[in-house]
C-alpha cells in the first residue's frame, strides 16, 4: 500500500485530508523570535491579524525532518510504502527536509516527488495520487503519472502588490517586473518551479477576465481538469471567478481554498490563483 503525505502548502484544508488518510506537515511562520505552525497553532486570518500589525515582513520555514521521522516510522512500520509530495523546491525547502529526513531511514520505500508548484495545482495532485494509490498503482508508475500530470498544470494568480514576492526572495523571473507595478497589473504564472510573468494588462477587472478565458479554454470539453480557485483576502473576486467559471462549464462544485499563512507571506493579502490541467496529448 501506498501512503501520502503532503504539507499544508497544498492549501487543501486539513480535515479534509486527514479524512482522506493523507499525512500532513505543516509550515513554520515567524514572527520575530516567536514561531508557529500553521496547521494547528495559526490559521490565515489569525496570520493577517499578525500580518498588519508586524512592523517587518513575517518569515517561513519548511516543515523540519524530525517531523517527517515518526511518519516515515509508521508507514515503513506498516510494511507500506511512502509518497511524499512536495511543492516546487525552487520555492520551498519542503523538498530538501523531506529528502533529509527519509536518509535516517536508508528505505527503498521512502519517495519524494517535487512538483514543480505549489497551492490549489499541488493539491489537485495530492488527491489524484491518493487516489490512483486507492487503486492500486505502483510506486514508480504513479510517480511518472504525477509529473506528467504536473506538466500540464496552467496556473495563473494575480497580487496585489509585487512587494512581498520581491522582499520574500520569491520573484524569480517576474523580478524585472518590479518597479512598475504601480502602471500594470501583471498575471503570473508558474513556470519552471519558479513565478514568471505571464501577461500584463492594466486593471484588475482586465486581469481576471483573461485568467478566466484562460481557464475556459483548457476547461471546455475537459472532464479532467481539476479547476481550482484559490485566494487570501480576496473573497468576493474568487466569487466572481466561480460563478462565471461555473456557468460557462455548466458546473456547479469548482472549489474554492483560502490560500494558507505560508503562500501569503511571500504572495501578500489579495491574492487571487486559478489552476488547471490540460488534456494530455
Amino acid at each position: 500500500m501506498i501512503q501520502i503525505v503532503a504539507d499544508t502548502t497544498c492549501g487543501i484544508p486539513l480535515d479534509q485530508l486527514l479524512a482522506k488518510g493523507i499525512h500532513v506537515l505543516p509550515q513554520i511562520i515567524t514572527f520575530g523570535d516567536a514561531s508557529y505552525r500553521d496547521d494547528i497553532e495559526i490559521d490565515t486570518d489569525t496570520f493577517l491579524e499578525k500580518l498588519i500589525a508586524a512592523k517587518q515582513l513575517p518569515g517561513t520555514a519548511a516543515p523540519p525532518p524530525a517531523l517527517y521521522g515518526p511518519i516515515y516510522k509508521s508507514i515503513l512500520d506498516a510494511g507500506d510504502i511512502a509518497l511524499v509530495i512536495t511543492p516546487s523546491e525552487k520555492v520551498s525547502g519542503t523538498y530538501r527536509s523531506a529528502l533529509v529526513a527519509a536518509e535516517e531511514f536508508q528505505s527503498e520505500r521512502i519517495h519524494v516527488l517535487d512538483t514543480g508548484t505549489i497551492a490549489g495545482g499541488l493539491g489537485s495532485l495530492v488527491l489524484q495520487a491518493q487516489l490512483w494509490a486507492q487503486q492500486g498503482m505502483d510506486i514508480e508508475t504513479l510517480k511518472s503519472s504525477l509529473r506528467l500530470m504536473a506538466a500540464r498544470e496552467k496556473a495563473f494568480f494575480v497580487v496585489d502588490t509585487l512587494e512581498y514576492l520581491y522582499k520574500g526572495g520569491r520573484i524569480g523571473g517576474a523580478s524585472r517586473l518590479f518597479g512598475s507595478v504601480l502602471q500594470i497589473k501583471p498575471i503570473l504564472t508558474v513556470r519552471g518551479g519558479q513565478v514568471e510573468p505571464y501577461e500584463k494588462v492594466r486593471t484588475l477587472k482586465q486581469a481576471l477576465a483573461t485568467i478566466i478565458e484562460i481557464d475556459l479554454a483548457v476547461c471546455r470539453n475537459n472532464p479532467n481538469a481539476h479547476l481550482t480557485i484559490s485566494h487570501c483576502a480576496a473573497e468576493e473576486q474568487a466569487k466572481q471567478l466561480k460563478v462565471r467559471l461555473e456557468r460557462e462549464l455548466g458546473l456547479s462544485d469548482i472549489p474554492v481554498f483560502v490560500v494558507p499563512p505560508a503562500i501569503v507571506v511571500h504572495a501578500g493579502p489579495g491574492v487571487i490563483t486559478t489552476s488547471c490541467f490540460s488534456v494530455p496529448e
